[in-house]
């Protein structure tokens, strides 16, 4: 009775399909699950190595756009400094008018204070450092100008430039002293209600 119930129970013919039955299929099946994991780690390694790449890549862009700005912005510090001497130079000049001058030893000293803001605009611009001068009916540039102070009744559009006390200066595309303006004042506006009585009246 035994035997027969043996002999009607089947092998485990699912047990024995999932399992190799062979040492070469068991070779197989090991060095397919190492591929797969070698393949893993391989896409890992190269992802890893791209953002590696991209950062340094990144890094040397840095690098060359701070040794640029170095190289165009170094005189900066010592540019700030000198624009004393470049406002005392024209304000020397401003001050007197060369045509009325009659003595020509005051003459020749005027002169030679013209050439010397000459001089020291040039070396200026061989550096990229240029003058702000902002013309009189030229709109306020908040990016350029500075307004200390607003003037009524110009006649002028609000905002417009009516007085400039001091130029400005900028190093390539950077400003390094805003030019100092007075803007004109935007006009009161008239009370309310005065146009309709005055349409009636």
């Amino acid at each position: 009775m035994t035997q027969d119930m043996n002999d009607d129970v089947p092998p485990d013919s699912a047990a024995t399909d999932a399992e190799p039955r062979t040492p070469a299929e068991i070779a197989a099946a090991e060095l397919a699950t190492r591929l797969a994991k070698s393949e893993v780690e391989l896409a890992d390694t190269k992802d890893r190595l791209l953002r590696a790449l991209a950062e340094t890549e990144n890094q040397r862009r840095r690098a060359q756009r701070d040794r640029e700005d170095a190289g165009k912005y170094a005189a900066s510090n010592f540019a700030k400094d000198m624009l004393d001497v470049a406002d005392n130079l024209r304000r020397a000049l401003g001050s007197i008018e060369l045509a009325l001058v009659q003595d020509e030893h005051a003459k020749a000293l005027l002169d030679g204070v013209a050439a010397t803001e000459r001089a020291l605009l040039a070396a200026f611009e061989r550096h990229g450092i240029r003058r702000v001068e902002p013309q009189l009916g030229e709109r306020f540039d908040a990016n350029l100008h500075e307004a200390m102070f607003e003037v009524p009744n110009t006649g002028q559009p609000a905002g417009s430039i009516v007085q400039v006390l001091q130029p400005g200066y900028r190093i390539q595309d950077r400003l390094l002293r805003p030019a100092m303006v007075g803007v004109a004042k935007a006009g009161a506006s008239p009370p309310q209600g005065t146009q309709t009585i005055d349409q009636t009246a």
